[in-house]
């Protein structure tokens, strides 16, 4: 079984919403201009078995609702986020911030990059993400910076 990742349209909005939902994460800002910045893993068979998404704030961004489908394998989570590091860097953001309060996801994202940032540090742009704001009311909430390479090649 080989999976596919792709990036979503406005026509997979609806059924990106049911996967979301499914899997207890939010929805809310969701948009058809914004579902362009979400990447789909689908296997075999074209059903969605995993999605990643990036909320756009100016030339940063939000890394928000990864969820995958329980059997996934470790490559197609690993690819998921390296695409959406690229997509990042395709659509001209030179910062890509995480928040969660997951710390079981600590060392992966670590290990691609990203550094913890107090909630101080943070730029003001990002308090205007419904979703941040939520984060700073969960206990145990953290954020991670990643720095987009602008290299040409």
């Amino acid at each position: 079984m080989e999976a596919v990742i792709r990036r979503a349209s406005q026509n997979d909005l609806f059924i990106l919403k049911e996967f979301l939902t499914k899997a207890n994460l939010g929805t809310n800002g969701l948009t058809e201009e914004m579902v362009e910045y979400f990447l789909l893993l689908e296997d075999d068979e074209g059903e969605l078995v995993g999605t990643l998404g990036i909320e756009p704030i100016d030339e940063r961004g939000l890394l928000r609702s990864l969820a995958v489908a329980s059997g996934q394998a470790e490559k197609d989570i690993w690819l998921l986020i390296e695409q959406a590091l690229q997509l990042a860097k395709d659509r001209g953001i030179k910062e890509l911030f995480l928040a969660t309060n997951k710390t079981g996801a600590l060392p992966l994202f670590e290990l691609l990059g990203f550094q913890k940032v107090p909630e101080k540090a943070l730029p003001q742009e990002l308090f205007q993400s419904e979703h941040v704001r939520h984060i700073l009311n969960v206990d145990n909430s953290l954020f991670l910076k990643y720095a987009i390479a602008n290299k040409k090649g």
